[in-house]
């Protein structure tokens, strides 16, 4: 069985904690270094929510776009190849960065609200967002898929298998698979769930039959947990991740945009994904933080280490 840890972890991370809102903890520092080629006069023409700083919202239970690292010391540093990107952005741009971690749903009000600057959490480009938010170039491709388990992937392997009110069916709350969820199987139980996390477990559980993931982020789980089992692409128009601007935040979308071609020139963002992903095969917590900083201590956080036991049923804590 997989193996979680209960944890009551000091945060002692090189990132200072600050309050943002009450969607969650903000946090400034460095995931990775950006070319910081942007010059100061073109930031200083950039308006922000606070000026000098860059806050990005995300949501980090999202693996390997973004998550909690567990290293050997015990301590969660945030993760992912988004949080890696982020940094390069407000690198490239002159600027502090602020990442403000809460739940996926959150990310798209607090963008539409103009309460932060970006939103970064594998975010599609659907044209239904385009009243909160405005969307960058495509900075990765990536795809949908549903997921079951092993035992089940010969039962529930296409949408007319799913598509029938005994079958329940999970998807994020807010997200491009809970509206893919409605279209292609409109008859199922349909669950939406906070975190993914959530609907990790309740698929180990045999709460859940299947349930509609991003590929990469459903690969990335599958490393820990066997168990699951990624049975058909689902079909999508918009394919790739963008990063949510603020609308109409011209000077600011430019910037962005100028940031993830120099990133993808480079060869930054590709050692960026190949980081993320060799990181979230790894201990790590997705997520949010308790109001000190510290992973929960009903959390469950997940050990590559202890994936050879194969998982029947996991237990997760829903962050608030």
């Amino acid at each position: 069985m997989k193996k979680f840890f209960a944890l009551a972890l000091s945060l002692a991370m090189a990132l200072s904690l600050a309050a943002c809102g009450s969607s969650g903890t903000a946090s400034s520092g460095s995931a990775a270094s950006g070319s910081g080629s942007g010059s100061s006069s073109a930031a200083a023409a950039i308006e922000t929510v606070t000026p000098g700083e860059l806050t990005v919202a995300t949501s980090p239970d999202f693996a390997p776009y973004e998550f909690y690292a567990i290293g050997d010391d015990g301590k969660p540093t945030l993760a992912g190849f988004d949080m890696a990107l982020a940094q390069y952005i407000a690198d490239y741009m002159g600027l502090k960065l602020n990442v403000v971690p809460m739940d996926f749903d959150g990310v798209i009000m607090e963008v539409g609200m103009n309460n932060v600057d970006l939103g970064m959490a594998g975010l599609s480009p659907d044209p239904s967002r385009a009243n909160a938010m405005d969307f960058s170039d495509i900075y990765y491709t990536g795809g949908q898929s549903l997921v079951t388990v092993k035992a089940n992937a010969d039962k529930y392997n296409s949408f007319e298998a799913i598509n029938d009110p005994n079958v329940s069916v999970g998807a994020q709350t807010g997200s491009i698979q809970a509206d893919l969820a409605q279209k292609d199987s409109p008859n199922a139980s349909i669950i939406q769930l906070a975190k993914v996390t959530d609907i990790i477990a309740e698929l180990l559980s045999g709460k859940l039959d299947a349930a509609y993931i991003e590929t990469d982020v459903a690969k990335s789980y599958q490393v820990n947990y066997p168990d699951l089992q990624l049975v058909m692409d689902v079909p999508y128009d918009v394919e790739g991740s963008a990063i949510g601007v603020q609308k109409g935040n011209a000077p600011l979308m430019e910037a962005v945009n100028a940031a993830i071609a120099a990133a993808k020139a480079d060869g930054s963002l590709e050692k960026f994904v190949a980081d993320a992903n060799a990181q979230a095969s790894g201990n790590k917590y997705e997520g949010l933080l308790d109001e000190n900083g510290n992973v929960k201590t009903d959390a469950a956080v997940s050990s590559a280490s202890s994936s050879a036991a194969s998982s029947s049923s996991a237990s997760t804590s829903k962050a608030g």
